[in-house]
Formats: structure tokens, C-alpha cells, sequence
């Protein structure tokens, strides 16, 4: 079992102590200037968030070297993009979500026997989910028009037969619905422009969908 870490966010979108990498990551990945650093105890923690960020990372903080492609201005760096992948069709499906800004992997669901479609489907209601419960403010990109639209009308609209192998998939779907019934969102959905832009970076780098 991973030993559990402290994150101290001193600049970032939203400033304090956070219990997990995930949410560190989305307060400081594509923030310009953003300070933060790992503690093993909550205690260590809390005094360095009282203290200055220079104290601890200074002369030695980790410089990040790593190349990333750039995307043009009308890309919202600071966002998630998410994208499916099927072998087959049906066949082994699975989502994922990748933070824009510093391509970094968020979420990820599968394989399970499904179609693109509803994975496209499922990671942009997984995308909802997960910002409305941490909070944070930023807009999701998906490359399905089809999804878009499914997601608008709160209802998978799929042709893949429920049988028993289906089955656990269709009841993952049903709980994406209620959410979305019940649920509301001031998030942007937004459509990745491939054409222009380039593949979408939570693209699993596969063909034939």
C-alpha cells in the first residue's frame, strides 16, 4: 500500500493542502509560476504551507525539462481532454482523462466490452463528476460530436445489445445518466478540432475506431 503524502499547493489556482497528487495537479499543472511541494506527514505539511514556499524548494526546487507539443492560443491549456479507445467494435473499450497543460493521465477506466461511442460517452461524464466534487473550474474536450450530444440529452443512445457480457457496462451507464439527471454543471464542453489541432492529448495512439 502506497504511503500516504501531503501536498502543499503556496500558488496555484487555489491555495492549501491537498491529500492526493491528483488534486495537487490540477491546482498547479498550466498555472504560470505555481509552488508546491510533496510532505510525508500532515504536521510537516501544515508548517511549510505557514511558512514561505522559498524554504523549501528555493535553489533546488525541480525544474520541469520535459518538451511538451504546443497547441494554438484558442487551446485552454489549463483543462482536461478526454478520449476513448475500442479494439473492435464492439470490443475491449476503454477512457481516459489527461490534464492539457501538462499531459499527465487523471483517469482511467477499462478494458471492458463496449463500443467507442459509449466510451466517449462515459469519459466525459466521468470528467464531470470528478471536477463538480473537487471543485475545480475548467473545460473538458472531447473529439465525439456524437458524445456531445448524448451527454446533452442525459442518455446513451447505444445500439450495443444488454446481454450478460454487457451487462456490468450498461449499469455503469445507467449511474453516468442518473448523474447527469441529477446533477448540474457550469462546465464548458468543448470540441477538440483534430483537423487543426492535431490528434486530442488523451488520444491512446490507435487506428481503426
Amino acid at each position: 500500500m502506497a504511503k500516504q503524502k501531503y501536498y502543499v499547493v503556496w500558488d496555484g489556482v487555489t491555495p492549501g493542502i491537498y491529500s492526493s497528487w491528483e488534486d495537487c495537479l490540477l491546482q498547479t499543472k498550466g498555472y504560470e509560476g505555481a509552488k508546491y511541494k510533496s510532505f510525508d506527514t500532515k504536521e510537516e505539511a501544515e508548517r511549510a504551507y505557514a511558512s514561505s514556499p522559498y524554504e523549501y524548494i528555493g535553489k533546488n526546487a525541480r525544474k520541469e525539462t520535459v518538451k511538451l507539443a504546443t497547441y494554438p492560443d484558442c487551446v485552454i491549456e489549463n483543462s482536461l481532454a478526454v478520449d476513448a479507445a475500442c479494439s473492435g467494435n464492439p470490443g475491449a473499450m476503454e477512457y481516459r482523462g489527461v490534464h492539457i497543460a501538462s499531459r499527465q493521465e487523471i483517469f482511467h477506466f477499462g478494458p471492458m466490452k463496449g463500443t467507442n461511442n459509449i466510451g466517449e460517452f462515459l469519459a466525459i461524464v466521468h470528467g464531470l463528476a470528478l471536477l463538480k466534487q473537487k471543485g475545480f473550474d475548467m473545460p473538458i474536450y472531447t473529439d465525439s460530436v456524437n458524445a456531445m450530444k448524448w451527454v446533452k440529452q442525459k442518455k446513451c443512445k447505444t445500439q450495443l445489445p444488454r446481454t450478460d457480457k454487457t451487462e456490468e457496462l450498461f449499469l455503469i451507464i445507467e449511474r453516468a445518466e442518473k448523474w447527469l439527471r441529477e446533477n448540474k454543471y457550469t462546465t464548458q464542453i468543448i470540441k477538440w478540432e483534430t483537423k487543426q489541432w492535431g490528434e486530442i492529448p488523451a488520444d491512446f495512439g490507435r487506428k481503426g475506431r
